[in-house]
């Protein structure tokens, strides 16, 4: 279920918060970088296939990332039944976007961890490519018997990205957001998580 705009989960298995956070690993390598590509693939091959790519060439620099989350559509059963005060309110905030901080180490780098594309172990991608600065990503992901399926498009260069994340769950509701965010520098150890 989709919350009244406070947070950004979308389900129990997967958090935007989780995926936002873990997005510089994914997105942020060098347009003549490593290519990872694959098809009908668990979370775990796919981060495997990150990790094995780290050895073609250079994928990304450990650093301090920001970036804003802003959510632009979401529908869900119920909301037209909101007051219209509530419902402008938690527009509003989603328009305004949701900053966060990260500190991608050395180590996640080198060792990319299985779901951190956004997925868990009831996740399964239908195609992930990531190439010459680009992504296009689709998985399906089944908790409490609902399937979600998500969808992840996006432009990435050494030192920033920009992604269209969707998220649609049918009687769940739908999502849509765009994720940007640029490397600042080294980690502070003062970075959320």
């Amino acid at each position: 279920m989709f919350p009244s705009g406070a947070g950004l989960t979308t389900d129990k298995g997967m958090s935007m918060k989780r995926l936002t956070m873990l997005l510089p690993l994914v997105l942020a390598a060098c347009n003549s970088g490593p290519t990872v590509t694959a098809k009908n693939a668990s979370v775990e091959e796919v981060s495997n296939k990150v990790a094995a790519a780290q050895g073609a060439g250079s994928f990304i620099s450990p650093g301090h990332w920001d970036g804003k989350v802003t959510i632009t559509n979401l529908s869900a059963p119920g909301m037209e039944k909101m007051p219209p005060e509530s419902l402008k309110m938690m527009k509003d905030k989603m328009a305004a976007g949701q900053s966060f901080s990260s500190c991608v180490t050395a180590e996640d780098v080198k060792s990319p961890k299985a779901g951190m594309f956004g997925g868990d172990k009831s996740c399964r991608y239908e195609h992930f490519t990531m190439a010459g600065g680009t992504i296009d990503a689709k998985l399906t992901c089944e908790t409490a018997g609902q399937k979600r399926e998500m969808t992840i498009k996006g432009s990435y260069s050494g030192d920033a990205y920009h992604t269209e994340v969707t998220s649609d769950g049918g009687a769940m509701g739908t999502m849509s957001a765009s994720v940007d965010a640029k490397r600042a520098g080294e980690c502070t150890g003062k970075e959320k998580s």
